[in-house]
């Protein structure tokens, strides 16, 4: 694998980085990299040092979907929360200011799950209900959040973080009632979603060989329904690596002989992808390059962390000939057994699920958001100085970072920090809708078997770059829409996804702008799961948004370059969408025990306590939007 430090900085040079265009002043990277710059501090500066070449304004820098650099879990949203874990948190906040607002229900955490819990508890409770939600973020929707763009006059919408509705047909009751409610309607998705837009085009799926990992750089295509052999001959591979990947994927071999179908399950639930195909498929270690980012992008982290089981339902090579038949494995975690469905994957938002929050903060907040249907959520533009106004019955207060919360006489006090001052608010009952791992530090009156629990799983670190481009001429030269870059720093990138919808289109001709996404998931092959997470997520808060941006733009130079991209030139915009704490921890057979009913970390870390519940997709060990909304339900259904 190629080395992320060695990729940043090779050929860092004067007339090199002329070349990437990291001389082009298409943003200020002082402020890009979460120093404090305001609008205001601008003053009478030329608007040239710090516009994107005339493609965003101050009131686009103001508006959070807009900003650039490094967002999702931006400087500034996660440092109070940090003071708390370390105890280092100052002395004046255990002195609040007692502000004179009282609520039916104190909500922590903006994101599908909080805002869920306060749509539902306003069901059962009435409009009437007073309710606050609070968030760390500078915007809501938490991990379900749009980045927007304006190229040339275009304007251009991506998701930063959550994708789409993943099969919506296994979606609870509860789930597919609140989308009805929001007024989702799925079928909609089959005209706004344009599943033939790169076929009619002729671009394929693609794989880019690096030179540090595969000895040159190649972009290599994969025609659809040719032989392995075909595609193979065209890869920088030796040719014994080339005939041992053919054989893996042509060869119907039990490589488990002699075991019964039992015993081949419990073997492939407690054994890894990687030493699979190396133990018992035989596979050289000079093989495993091309194979071990293919997890990565479902479970963020390579092969060598991935129970082989797990990789029976996504049809990777070596399982053909065990006779296993379709049914999931024992221990087989969810996200493998949902991603083996054959339901299309349209369910997509311009935004991906960011619209779903959108949806639900325009019906708590009447007047924040205009408009009535899933169709003008799109372009609308959210009214942030509607949210938290005093004579509203649902507030939410952005910026502002829960830091101590405990059951009282009259309910539960929360105390949060918002521009370096302690507030503290009165409420009858609160959902603790944020990340697992933090509740022990800001609810002190949790029990030790609980906190333990809640501390149990580790976030799956990852990063979604953005990458607006003044066209897509390269990429329609090259055919291709999707790459694979298994040695390289962003282990993909593809073009967005062709909806269009309310009024919003997606690009139509090559010269029009486009927005690429890049995935990087930071793992450290060989260490445990969690070991590799914790390690990830310290990568990411201390990499520089230049970092990123250097490996963007020399990624794609490399990769598209022989289809006439420049990156100097093509590349507008790019926002970095960090996620320290991205996917909610998953149980894997290879990591976790086989834990009885109810004794899972999850189940008991979710337990009531007094007035106090607990939502978010933690709580159901479940990283996809549908069980954010399940907990939400259930937490507001424990409320006393």
């Amino acid at each position: 694998m190629s080395d992320p430090d060695r990729d940043a900085h090779r050929d860092h040079d004067a007339p090199r980085d002329r070349d990437l265009g990291l001389d082009r002043p298409i943003d200020r990277r002082d402020f890009l990299n979460g120093l404090a710059v305001g609008i205001g501090a601008l003053g009478a500066s030329s608007p040239g040092a710090w516009l994107r070449d005339g493609i965003l304004d101050a009131s686009a820098q103001d508006y959070p979907p807009a900003r650039t650099g490094l967002r999702g879990s931006h400087d500034g949203a996660f440092e109070d929360a940090h003071r708390v874990r370390d105890r280092m948190a100052p002395k004046e906040w255990s002195t609040p200011s007692d502000l004179p607002e009282r609520y039916d229900l104190v909500v922590v955490g903006a994101g599908i799950s909080g805002l869920s819990a306060a749509h539902f508890y306003q069901q059962r409770a009435g409009t009437g209900a007073r309710i606050l939600i609070l968030d760390n973020h500078d915007d809501f929707g938490g991990h379900a959040r749009r980045n927007e763009f304006t190229v040339d006059g275009t304007s251009l919408i991506s998701y930063a973080g959550t994708q789409s509705i993943d099969t919506p047909s296994r979606y609870s009751p509860e789930a597919k009632g609140l989308l009805r409610t929001l007024g989702v309607d799925l079928q909609a998705f089959d005209t706004a979603y344009d599943q033939e837009f790169f076929e009619k085009r002729g671009m394929k799926d693609a794989v880019f060989f690096d030179k540090e990992t595969f000895g040159s750089d190649r972009l290599v295509l994969h025609n659809e329904g040719e032989p392995i052999t075909a595609f193979l001959t065209r890869t920088p591979l030796s040719d014994a690596v080339k005939n041992e990947i053919a054989r893996l994927y042509l060869a119907r071999t039990d490589f488990l002989t002699g075991r019964s179908i039992p015993e081949k399950r419990a073997l492939l639930a407690r054994t890894s992808y990687a030493t699979y195909l190396t133990q018992y498929c035989r596979l050289s270690r000079a093989a495993m390059p091309y194979f071990q980012a293919f997890t990565h992008d479902l479970f963020g982290v390579g092969i060598d962390a991935v129970a082989a089981g797990d990789c029976v339902p996504l049809e990777l090579p070596g399982f053909a000939g065990l006779g296993l038949g379709d049914s999931p494995a024992p221990g087989m975690g969810r996200s493998a057994i949902l991603h083996s469905s054959d339901e299309p994957y349209i369910h997509h938002f311009p935004d991906g699920n960011a619209s779903i929050a959108r949806l639900l903060v325009r019906r708590l907040i009447p007047g924040s958001i205009p408009g009535r249907t899933m169709h003008d959520i799109v372009p609308a533009r959210v009214d942030y100085a509607a949210l938290d106004r005093p004579a509203q019955r649902v507030r939410l207060r952005l910026s502002a970072t829960a830091v101590h919360v405990q059951n009282s006489a009259g309910g539960v006090q929360v105390t949060y920090v918002r521009n370096g001052r302690a507030e503290r608010v009165q409420g009858a009952r609160c959902v603790m809708a944020c990340w697992n791992s933090i509740i022990p530090h800001i609810v002190p009156e949790i029990e030790t078997r609980q906190a333990a629990a809640l501390r149990y799983g580790s976030k799956v670190p990852l990063v979604y770059a953005n990458v607006a481009l003044r066209n897509w001429k390269a990429l329609e030269q090259l055919k291709t829409s999707s790459i694979f870059c298994p040695g390289s720093y962003f282990h993909d990138m593809s073009m967005d996804f062709p909806v269009s919808m309310g009024g919003y289109r997606y690009a139509r001709a090559s010269s029009d702008p486009v927005v690429v996404t890049m995935h990087r998931t930071p793992c450290v092959p060989g260490l445990p799961v969690r070991d590799q997470q914790r390690a990830g997520r310290g990568e990411l808060l201390g990499t520089p948004y230049d970092k990123y941006e250097r490996n963007v733009r020399e990624q794609l130079g490399r990769m598209l370059g022989a289809g006439g991209f420049d990156p100097a030139r093509d590349i507008a915009a790019i926002t970095v969408n960090r996620w320290s704490h991205g996917y909610a921890y998953e149980y894997s057979s290879l990591w976790d025990p086989d834990w009885p009913a109810g004794e899972s970390p999850c189940e008991i870390g979710r337990q009531r306590l007094g007035n106090i519940t607990i939502a978010n997709s933690d709580a159901a060990a479940y990283a996809y939007t549908d069980a954010a909304i399940d907990m939400a339900w259930r937490a507001v259904q424990e409320l006393p």
